[in-house]
């Protein structure tokens, strides 16, 4: 879709070439949101191509994702062996259903920034525990869980003329173990639940659940955790105005396979039958 309100795009080649925000901005990474329906506040746009970040950084700290980073290049991305939940990058790039032409597109950070309950990756940063690292417009930088930096459907924790760089997701979340649950209304749907566990050496079970609720939510369970203990959490943390509501599934249908999920997880990661 042709946006025709802009009158200026802007293609800087380093940080300092980055103009000062001013209303009617937006930053354009692959596009596909940005085009896909009218924008008509916009008057000009800022193309992040130009600046050529590498669009992945493996290292002892983790693994960075740049936010220009696509789909089919974190796609990709293969992991050192001792990264076990590596394996989800691959499962929550499944997620997006989509063609090979939003794949190469799609950005990781376009997609966090649009904040969309069923964002997968979301998913993915919010159950690695993800950093976001920010860029201000007056060179400052700062860094903010992914778990604060969403917010809710198309809301996040920018300021003007903040632009997200990077997403750190940190070795140590890398390396554990994980159960990875997704359920749609029909087979080449949107996610309408999506949780995922991973679980610590000690034995402590992290659950994130996204794409049923409005913003992504984790719980912290410690171990030893019996299915009581957790139905207990989970109706405590998670209450039925929390869940999302739309044409891609009921707050209650996903409610319920929330909890049906989370079951499943604790007794597959904590080796109990299911």
């Amino acid at each position: 879709m042709d946006i025709n309100t802009v009158t200026e795009v802007l293609r800087p080649r380093a940080r300092d070439e980055i103009a000062a925000a001013r209303p009617g901005d937006a930053f354009l990474g692959g596009g596909t949101f940005l085009f896909s329906e009218p924008q008509p506040e916009l008057r000009r746009l800022i193309d992040l191509s130009k600046l050529r970040w590498a669009p992945l950084s493996a290292g002892d700290a983790g693994l960075d994702i740049a936010a220009t980073c696509t789909i089919a290049e974190l796609h990709a991305f293969e992991a050192p062996a001792g990264w076990t939940a590596a394996a989800l990058i691959g499962e929550c790039c499944r997620a997006f259903l989509a063609s090979f032409k939003v794949w190469n597109m799609a950005t990781v950070g376009g997609n966090i920034c649009l904040g969309l309950p069923a964002g997968p990756m979301i998913s993915l940063a919010a159950a690695l525990d993800a950093s976001c690292v920010l860029w201000a417009g007056d060179g400052g930088e700062r860094r903010l869980p992914v778990l604060d930096f969403v917010r809710g459907p198309r809301e996040n924790a920018l300021a003007p003329g903040e632009l997200l760089r990077r997403i750190e997701l940190p070795a140590a979340a890398l390396a554990r173990r994980f159960a990875f649950r997704r359920a749609s209304l029909t087979p080449l749907g949107r996610s309408g639940v999506l949780v995922i566990g991973t679980l610590d050496r000690d034995g402590s079970l992290r659950l994130t659940v996204t794409a049923a609720t409005r913003r992504p939510q984790r719980l912290d369970f410690p171990a030893p955790l019996d299915r009581a203990a957790l139905a207990a959490r989970l109706a405590a943390e998670l209450p039925p105005a929390l869940y999302y509501d739309d044409v891609h599934g009921r707050p209650d249908w996903r409610r319920h396979m929330t909890q049906l999920f989370a079951e499943e997880i604790r007794a597959e990661l904590l080796g109990e039958a299911a």
